[in-house]
């Protein structure tokens, strides 16, 4: 009897090795080379507006979105060093429901707010003046690129910049030091491998979930009321992008999920596939089709793939990775 147990034992732990295995490799395979590009493009960035800081600079605005492409690759994945003193809220203030963005701007160039010169200081300022969406008024809003004082301006998209460099660079460092050897062998944070399965299948939810219900459904608004200025990263023409680039990062995660399980893995690919089609069929970079019933199907239609993918992510793959979706992000737990 004893002999069987130990006969059986290693059959019995195969999953939870191979569920280990694919963990670490979701950690070094796709989360590790985005947060490289994260901090990269953030380094670009801050280097970029030091060379030249004007709102017409072609060399900062490629920048610019450039480094809002790679944080948007990741920004379903909000756990560990991304979420450690508000990194997120800080380096992407949106939904801005209450428009504090401008708010915060537009009183920090009125004052010329001297916390500009010193990133510790710029640090402390209200978050909804930081990062991505902070800039993209800076480079992309006529109500901004004029307002104030020229040099105050520049020395503000200069500290935007910089405080984009050094949280993404303090992201990959941790992920690169400390969080992916968490991943792979579950010690602290994290008690066992099928705890580091449900944080990432958490994050695939959340990012569909955003994206159905923020990146689409804020410039959707109701019927009667489309929002299209509602639309993140309109300003910059990134709107659609912005579902396209999560869409395609949420794809290669769901399918490092959903490797063991051949069918699961089609059935994601195909929903997937689909998704992704409408949206670059669609020809609506900013949601500006919401106004117009006859052109507001399509992006109707688009909401709902994404939330049939939802559903079956839910459905199909939980069950087979054996975890449940629990809390997320967007729920304010």
């Amino acid at each position: 009897m004893l002999r069987s147990f130990f006969l059986a034992l290693p059959l019995a732990l195969s999953p939870l090795i191979a569920q280990a295995d694919a963990t670490g490799g979701i950690a070094d395979g796709l989360i590790l080379p985005l947060m490289a590009d994260l901090a990269g493009s953030g380094a670009a960035l801050s280097t970029a507006a030091e060379a030249d800081c004007s709102p017409e600079s072609s060399d900062l605005q490629a920048a610019f979105h450039d480094a809002l492409d790679a944080w948007v690759r990741v920004s379903h994945l909000r756990f560990g060093p991304t979420e450690t003193d508000n990194r997120a809220f800080s380096l992407a203030f949106w939904p801005d429901s209450r428009s504090k963005t401008p708010k915060a701007l537009s009183a920090m160039i009125a004052k010329e707010n001297p916390a500009v010169a010193e990133p510790a200081s710029f640090d402390e300022v209200s978050i909804a003046a930081q990062g991505y969406y902070a800039l993209e008024f800076m480079l992309f809003d006529p109500a901004y690129t004029e307002l104030g004082n020229a040099a105050y301006r520049c020395a503000l998209v200069q500290a935007q910049s910089a405080g984009i460099a050094d949280k993404t660079a303090a992201i990959h460092h941790e992920w690169v030091n400390s969080f992916a050897a968490e991943m792979r062998d579950p010690a602290t944070r994290y008690r066992n491998s099928e705890e580091v399965t449900q944080e990432l299948f958490k994050s695939l939810l959340t990012g569909l979930q955003m994206t159905a219900d923020m990146r689409l459904g804020r410039p959707l608004g109701t019927f009667e009321r489309p929002r299209p200025k509602r639309a993140e990263a309109y300003r910059s023409g990134r709107s659609l992008r912005h579902v396209v680039l999560t869409l395609e990062s949420l794809n290669d995660l769901a399918r490092a999920l959903a490797a063991q399980d051949p069918d699961v893995a089609g059935s994601l690919e195909a929903q997937f596939d689909k998704t992704l089609q409408r949206a670059a069929n669609l020809h609506d970079p900013v949601f500006a089709g919401v106004a117009d019933p006859a052109t507001r199907f399509r992006v109707e239609a688009l909401q709902q793939d994404v939330l049939d993918l939802h559903l079956m992510a839910e459905q199909q793959l939980g069950p087979a990775l054996g975890v449940e979706a629990g809390f997320n992000s967007l729920d304010g737990d």
